[in-house]
């Protein structure tokens, strides 16, 4: 295996994390680059690194994917000469991503299966299974970094790569999880993994990024939606309540969306259009030419709750004695939105209250509310 170079940083938080050489890893290759550089910087610095695909439940009405990424993951794992293995974890997929993200959308919530898969399949059933089977810890190829040890805490970091950044998927995690979890390309950018790949020969170093559904792939959400959910053509309304267009159902759309409607006519200066609200019971959504999260009202605050709220430090997060005029934190409801202030404005026993600095245009109920001190993320909750 050739030489490879990689930052301090991220030597040190892998060295921090295992006293001694040939501590026992499992890596959920996904057949993807950043899981198999991943697996290569790992072996590298001395592990006793095992290879394991995560075999999930996929429709049958879509062609296969998952036996393609499966020999992809196999090619990595034999180039780098460790052990592989595959987990089925199907039922658990099924049950707790794919049934549970139906039923939101068909109450008109819009959820994030990511999280869910991310708690319950990649950082529950893998984990279980991993443990059962002798390893010390586990690692995947998020963009994240895990930072701290036992005696101070663990937190979560963002990506070193802003643009990767996966820390708004991961804020499930807590003190139980973090001190079992390595991320090794967390502190790189894609562009260096990238790199890295062809340095060490990996079968895959040039295979592009999958998107869509986790595991599933490239898959329409509306079109998968519309195999379990019966939904009919409705209205599409302007803030005035004019009929301005049509969609194929209001229950597929999420605020802030800027496609899968029909606007009838020609829209001033061609800008596009995004919802900013949606009428189950009427099956209309309605859009604006603004562009979610603009300021609506400046200087004034905005109240959100979140329920199912996890602090991953274990407690909420000190704040100022004072807080007049302060927002000490960030917030995100979306993948890559510019982090927004707020400040922690109650909190109960099922749910929390924040306040944003500026009001918030796309927050759909059922989202994830991910809370951040700069590049720490400190957890989040559920948009209600």
């Amino acid at each position: 295996m050739p030489t490879i170079s990689i930052t301090d940083n991220m030597r040190a938080m892998i060295r921090q994390r295992a006293k001694s050489k040939g501590r026992k890893i499992f890596i959920g290759l996904s057949g993807g680059v950043d899981s198999a550089v991943s697996a290569a910087l790992l072996k590298r610095e001395g592990y006793d690194v095992t290879g394991v695909f995560i075999k999930v439940w996929q429709p049958d009405w879509i062609s296969c994917t998952w036996k393609e990424e499966r020999r992809s993951a196999m090619r990595v794992a034999a180039h780098l000469d460790i052990p592989f293995a595959t987990l089925d974890l199907t039922n658990e997929y099924k049950e707790s991503v794919i049934d549970q993200m139906i039923k939101e959308y068909a109450l008109g919530r819009t959820p994030n299966p990511d999280v869910v898969c991310n708690r319950y399949v990649k950082f529950g059933g893998f984990w279980k299974w991993a443990e059962a089977q002798g390893a010390d810890l586990i690692a995947t190829g998020h963009y994240a970094r895990v930072a701290g040890d036992e005696a101070s805490g663990y937190s979560l970091l963002a990506g070193a790569d802003t643009n990767k950044d996966q820390s708004y998927f991961l804020w499930t995690l807590d003190q139980d999880d973090l001190p079992h979890i390595l991320f090794p390309v967390g502190d790189m950018t894609k562009p260096e993994v990238r790199k890295l790949a062809r340095k060490f020969g990996l079968p895959n170093a040039e295979k592009k990024d999958s998107q869509g559904l986790c595991f599933i792939g490239k898959v329409d959400v509306k079109d998968f939606l519309s195999h379990y959910i019966e939904t009919k053509a409705g209205n599409v309304l302007d803030g005035h309540g004019e009929i301005i267009g049509t969609h194929p159902g209001a229950l597929f759309f999420t605020n802030g969306e800027r496609h899968g409607f029909t606007i009838t006519g020609k829209t001033p200066n061609d800008a596009p259009f995004y919802v900013i609200d949606k009428d189950v019971e009427q099956n209309t959504i309605t859009v604006s030419n603004k562009e979610p999260g603009a300021i609506s009202s400046p200087g004034s605050g905005s109240l959100v709750r979140i329920a199912n709220v996890n602090w991953i430090g274990g407690k909420v997060p000190d704040a100022p004695d004072d807080q007049d005029g302060q927002w000490p934190l960030q917030a995100r409801s979306r993948y890559r939105q510019t982090l927004q202030n707020v400040r922690i404005a109650s909190v109960g026993i099922a749910e929390t209250e924040l306040e944003f600095e500026k009001p918030q245009d796309a927050l759909s109920p059922g989202q994830s509310l991910v809370i951040y001190d700069g590049n720490r993320c400190l957890g989040g909750g559920i948009i209600e």
